[in-house]
């Protein structure tokens, strides 16, 4: 009796342990998304790959210490992007607003956090954008859109197949 337990208990086991590891491929494998969401608590705006594009950009060298390579992207500020969601930047950027803070997420799960002072301009140096463009090209299998911050010193915080970005209070 006792090993026909530990043998059903063993096929249950290896069962959620299929499923479990069916479930991480099938989020791994989430196809990119044609759109961008960008929410605070009182705004949401969602661009198309047409929408964004047409918006203005500028261009960011950085280097990707996964491919060991130097990269060009091209995309928006992601400053620029929160403005449009009414999220406070600028002058605006102090008090208890200094601990607002951004969640970017890729269509795989995989989600980040920076602080609102690590993307305001008037308060760091270095740049964070919402790329459309690697090499003068499309993202392409990536996603139409990938979060890049120019001074991480490996790119653990770069989001590929990036969707939703939302503004959020710590407090």
């Amino acid at each position: 009796m006792e090993s026909h337990l530990r043998r059903k208990s063993i096929a249950v086991l290896a069962g959620l342990l299929l499923l479990a590891c069916a479930s991480g491929w099938a989020q791994e494998k989430a196809a990119p998304s044609d759109s961008l969401v960008i929410k605070s608590e009182s705004k949401s705006v969602t661009f198309s790959v047409a929408e964004f594009h047409a918006l203005p950009h500028l261009s960011l060298t950085v280097h990707n210490a996964h491919t060991d390579t130097t990269e060009s992207y091209s995309g928006v500020p992601l400053a620029v992007l929160l403005q449009k969601v009414n999220a406070p930047l600028g002058k605006e950027l102090r008090g208890k607003a200094m601990t607002n803070y951004v969640v970017a997420t890729g269509s795989d799960g995989y989600a980040v956090v920076l602080s609102l002072a690590e993307i305001d301009p008037e308060l760091h140096q270095g740049q964070v954008i919402v790329a459309d463009q690697q090499g003068g090209n499309a993202i392409g299998k990536d996603g139409p859109f990938r979060l890049v911050v120019s001074d991480d010193k490996r790119p653990a915080r770069w989001v590929r197949n990036l969707v939703a970005i939302a503004v959020k209070g710590a407090q």
